[in-house]
């Protein structure tokens, strides 16, 4: 059942109190020739959020990305350039990924992701170094804030990019994450419905979105044949069972979830 652009999900505003966010999908080729593979992070158990949940790699857009944002010639849009930032910075913390940053050898991530993770701005590592990132690297296909009243409310972007060559073995910080793994979006989705990882239900929307692509560039002109307008899910009656509900005009294979089998938060 598809829905129109008028429906409610795709109204403008934002829930009062939503934290900006962004969220990074990386893809790179299958060594077997199959789909591209997606890095994934599997929350910690004790998570406010998403708590053990497969998620991809992102969080919080901080006061100091603005600025990098700025520098980098995104004064015009600052909440994307913004999310963009965060989302390369955020990824580099949580799996030592450095995405976005061409000038940033190899042999020097680990002391510059445990600098960031010791809370030095991204703003004055870029400025000692004389380096830029490549924002414009980053696809923007989504932009979700459910309002779940049981889970905090998250107005985040969805970007993705593909992955760049790296020889270093990549690491969760332990602090928010217990896991990490590639795997394509079908197998993702295949490993939740068997019940071997969670995954809450932007997640599974927009790993369903990317199973429609075999690669990154596949994927790039697949998203752009679709508006990334801000998602908001709503409830509704279908069959006699409660939906929550998304537009069917942003490209989504599946549009709805009965509400008991969802998991929100």
């Amino acid at each position: 059942m598809t829905d129109t652009a008028s429906s409610p999900g795709a109204v403008a505003g934002l829930p009062d109190g939503a934290i900006p966010a962004a969220t990074l999908v990386i893809m790179r080729p299958s060594e077997d020739g199959g789909p591209d593979e997606i890095l994934m992070v599997k929350r910690s158990s004790n998570m406010a959020f998403a708590a053990g949940a497969v998620v991809f790699p992102g969080g919080r857009v901080d006061p100091d990305d603005y600025l990098v944002a700025r520098q980098h010639g995104f004064a015009d849009d600052e909440a994307d350039g913004a999310a963009r930032v965060a989302a390369l910075r955020e990824t580099l913390e949580e799996t030592g990924l450095a995405v976005g940053w061409p000038g940033l050898a190899e042999a020097d991530v680990a002391g510059v992701r445990q600098a960031l993770l010791s809370d030095v701005l991204l703003s004055d590592i870029l400025a000692e170094r004389g380096e830029r990132l490549v924002l414009d690297a980053l696809v923007p296909f989504a932009r979700w804030c459910p309002n779940f009243k049981e889970a905090r409310t998250f107005d985040t972007r969805f970007y993705a990019v593909a992955a760049p060559l790296h020889g270093h073995e990549l690491t969760v910080e332990e602090a928010e994450h217990s896991h990490i793994f590639w795997a394509s979006a079908k197998h993702t989705l295949a490993m939740a419905d068997n019940g071997e990882v969670s995954v809450i239900f932007p997640t599974r929307r927009n790993l369903e979105k990317l199973s429609q692509a075999d690669d990154f560039e596949g994927f790039s002109s697949h998203s752009r044949q679709f508006p990334v307008e801000l998602v908001t899910p709503w409830l509704e009656e279908r069959g006699g069972e409660t939906h929550l509900c998304i537009p069917g005009h942003l490209g989504y294979p599946v549009t709805s979830e009965s509400f008991e089998r969802v998991r929100r938060g």
